[in-house]
């Protein structure tokens, strides 16, 4: 288990994923994300290279959401921020949970770079990203098919030496 004050991260178990599913299929969520189907999240609970975790908030442990990170085993040292779904909207849940995996990609993984991709029309998770200091790289112009076409998606990134710049102006407190 790890966390902080607001969050705790475990690890995701198989028993875990039908909660997984639900959130990731949940109309509020799906359109921000292009949902993967059961057996790609057994894989990456199973897949040392991952890192998939329930999002824990409050005293009584409930599920808030769940991230997966990828790369965690890259010589690279170049870490994915895969997924990361709060269900829990509008606590700060979301800003707590990011803060506690860039600490995980940073010093406990060794990260060099740590990175995502967001939808072009999810701007408030762009707007989240770019206040905790993710850098805009550019733009995969219409990548993701869905239902009503094509959508395109920002990749943006954090390095190493910006965490550590930001943890001494004291802007990654938990």
């Amino acid at each position: 288990m790890i966390g902080n004050a607001r969050i705790r991260l475990r690890p995701t178990l198989v028993d875990d994923l039908d909660y997984v599913l639900t959130v990731e299929n949940d109309p509020v969520n799906r359109p921000a994300i292009t949902p993967w189907e059961r057996t790609q999240h057994e894989a990456a609970v199973r897949f040392p290279d991952f890192r998939h975790f329930i999002v824990e908030a409050g005293d009584s442990a409930e599920p808030a959401g769940f991230v997966i990170l990828v790369g965690c085993r890259s010589p690279h040292r170049s870490i994915e921020l895969k997924r990361m779904v709060i269900q829990r909207k509008g606590e700060g849940l979301g800003r707590a949970c990011l803060r506690l995996l860039k600490k995980i990609a940073f010093e406990d993984l060794g990260a060099h770079r740590f990175w995502l991709d967001v939808k072009v029309h999810n701007v408030r998770a762009k707007a989240l990203y770019d206040k905790e200091g993710f850098v805009e790289e550019g733009r995969l112009r219409e990548c993701v098919r869905t239902e009503g076409g094509y959508e395109s998606l920002v990749v943006m990134s954090l390095l190493d030496r910006e965490y550590a710049e930001r943890r001494r102006a004291s802007l990654e407190d938990a």
